[in-house]
């Protein structure tokens, strides 16, 4: 799994920051999951090494114009890229209709599927490889944050000892890679979480703009190997986040700590913190780390490779 950022300012683009938008690669099954899609983000993909033509989901956070302005110009385009057998969209209430306005008064039509699902608190998609849930955040309108699990995987099997204890290949290496007890023909009972190595656990990613500091991003950002928050705003500027219900610096770190995530990284600043001014952007990072010190800060085409633990690592670091 591995998260590049294509846009991290937020409200306007500036020169060297484009507004919201964020994927996800998932190279074991060639697609890219997008979230958020300001305007611009197609021009950010291509300027990237990312594949429109893997691009199967996009979930919106909320129907603000910076995380949504570019979606109707991304979905045209990929029909002209090369006809993706279809595309679904999560989001909030609003946004099939406001997908609708978009293609009836431009004259848009779809060359592929595109499915439009509007989101309610939970289970929001699930396959064999993954789940994804969402959670309502705190801001001016309906917004919601995202995590993404990913399922737990058995070890390595380790065919060369099965074949040394004499186990014939066939079924019986399934059930023994599922980690389940076998019986052999001459009576053995082999026990195959003893051939495996140990559980390749599910990596988790969470995805948390734009709210102000709420108890449903922690409980969403639980234990997240890497978790995404908006830090709009210094800790000086509180007053202007609690008036804007946005997330200041440590708002976003403790969001963090109190969820027990692994990592932290800021995204969504505001232009304010230009290079210059009284406050600039390393004072949030500062600010951040004071709380909760595994945090970066993003900035567009940061691509971040989502580190896997193994039941050995979670039991050291218990």
């Amino acid at each position: 799994m591995q998260v590049t950022f294509l846009g991290t300012s937020s409200g306007v683009p500036t020169r060297s920051r484009n507004v919201s938008s964020l994927a996800l690669r998932l190279p074991q099954r060639a697609e890219v999951w997008l979230f958020d899609c300001g305007e611009g983000t197609q021009h950010q993909i291509l300027r990237s090494d990312l594949k429109v033509s893997q691009i199967t989901r996009i979930f919106v956070t909320h129907m603000h114009g910076d995380h949504v302005y570019g979606l109707m110009g991304l979905l045209a385009s990929c029909g002209l890229a090369g006809n993706p057998s279809r595309i679904d969209v999560y989001g909030p209430p609003k946004l099939e209709e406001y997908l609708k306005a978009c293609g009836r008064y431009s004259q848009t039509h779809f060359s592929y599927p595109v499915k439009v699902h509007t989101v309610q608190p939970g289970l929001v998609f699930e396959d064999d490889e993954f789940t994804v849930s969402c959670s309502p955040l705190t801001h001016r309108v309906p917004a919601f944050g995202y995590r993404v699990v990913e399922k737990d995987k058995p070890g390595r099997f380790d065919v060369e000892r099965a074949i040394a204890l004499g186990i014939p290949s066939g079924p019986l290496y399934g059930q023994l890679k599922r980690g389940e007890r076998v019986t052999l023909p001459n009576g053995r009972v082999v026990n195959g979480a003893e051939l495996c190595g140990p559980t390749q656990v599910g990596r988790k990613f969470v995805y948390c703009t734009d709210t102000i500091y709420c108890d449903n991003a922690v409980e969403l950002a639980q234990d997240a190997d890497a978790l995404v928050h908006e830090s709009t705003f210094s800790h000086q500027d509180a007053e202007l986040a609690y008036q804007r219900l946005h997330s200041t610096s440590t708002m976003a770190a403790q969001v963090a700590l109190g969820a027990q995530a692994k990592r932290l990284i800021l995204t969504h600043f505001s232009p304010r913190y230009a290079p210059g001014n009284a406050i600039v952007l390393e004072d949030l990072l500062t600010e951040a780390k004071a709380i909760f010190p595994n945090t970066i800060m993003a900035h567009d085409f940061l691509t971040y490779e989502i580190p896997r633990r193994t039941t050995e690592a979670l039991t050291s670091i218990r």
